[in-house]
């Protein structure tokens, strides 16, 4: 039998490619957006009104002291906590969970099929058990081939779970939307705050947080769509 060569005895091991973790914090961003916010919106307002209240010689808006309701119809909506009472968020959520959990388990499986192959090719070529060079060379082949599989598997299930993702976003983010809408069609706030951590709002009087209303009118309406 000839010789195998060191070159031939060398073969890479993989690495899994891991999928991000779902998070609900993945969310904030695409919902910080579905409220547009823009304070310059707000000065823009406030010299409109108090211009026009000028010119048609209205007296001054009247309000108590401490009090802006008068001038500035808004509130503001806590994302963190409207993520994490949304009923269908959370059940998003752990579907999302459950098909990573799969995932990640059908990966793993096919890692571990391939380092046993792998370690099962370089006892081979330890022990000169390859009746030819041909032979090794073409095991080899055979191996690097499942590391390619492997590789193209991870993708593929990361890519799946990332239009998933996407897709569940955009649905939390729609019914948000059109939640907001009905609720200020009674509301008729002029804008409406996102609120997460201390992003937007430093600091805001709790009459002014919609947010158990808010969420109490998503799980409402998901609660009918689900009895339908």
């Amino acid at each position: 039998m000839k010789n195998i060569s060191k070159e031939e005895k060398e073969i890479c091991d993989t690495r899994s490619s891991g999928t991000n973790r779902f998070g609900l914090a993945g969310m904030h961003y695409v919902i910080n957006g579905v409220f547009a916010v823009a304070i310059i919106v707000l000065f823009i307002l406030f010299f409109t009104l108090d211009k026009k209240g000028t010119e048609e010689g209205s007296a001054s808006l009247q309000f108590a002291e401490g009090d802006s309701t008068g001038v500035l119809s808004i509130a503001y909506v806590n994302v963190d906590s409207l993520l994490l009472n949304y009923n269908y968020a959370k059940d998003a959520n752990d579907v999302l969970m459950k098909e990573y959990n799969s995932s990640n388990a059908t990966l793993n499986k096919k890692q571990r099929q391939f380092e046993a192959e792998v370690a099962d090719f370089r006892k081979k070529i330890e022990n000169n058990a390859f009746l030819s060079q041909e032979r090794a060379q073409l095991e080899q082949t055979r191996i690097q081939k499942l590391e390619t599989d492997l590789h193209a598997t991870a993708e593929r299930l990361q890519d799946e779970y990332v239009r998933k993702q996407a897709k569940v976003t955009a649905e939390i983010t729609d019914s948000v939307r059109m939640c907001l809408k009905d609720y200020n069609k009674k509301a008729k706030y002029q804008i409406i705050f996102s609120n997460t951590g201390l992003d937007n709002i430093l600091l805001a009087k709790d009459s002014y947080d919609i947010t158990k209303d808010v969420i109490q009118l998503l799980n409402s309406r998901y609660k009918q769509e689900n009895a339908r």
